[in-house]
């Protein structure tokens, strides 16, 4: 486990992922959580999808992150 823990960011800046994460739930069927989640992994990426993986479990949630144009490992 502590190999992957390397290999995240783990995104403070909530004022950054809000307005994001806001925009994400209007688009997608989300709950609060995972469109917060996006918009993490969207101000990680600089605001561009393409440059990191997005990985989850949950099927809404890994439609969501590709319709936004991440790579999902996934389900």
């Amino acid at each position: 486990m502590l190999d992957v823990w390397d290999q995240w960011a783990e995104v403070t800046a909530i004022d950054l992922v809000r307005p994001r994460a806001e925009r994400v739930v209007g688009r997608h069927p989300l709950r609060a959580g995972d469109a917060l989640q996006i918009g993490a992994a969207l101000v990680a990426a600089d605001d561009d999808p393409s440059t990191l993986e997005f990985v989850t479990l949950d099927q809404v949630l890994a439609e969501a992150a590709e319709r936004e144009g991440f790579r999902v490992l996934g389900p």
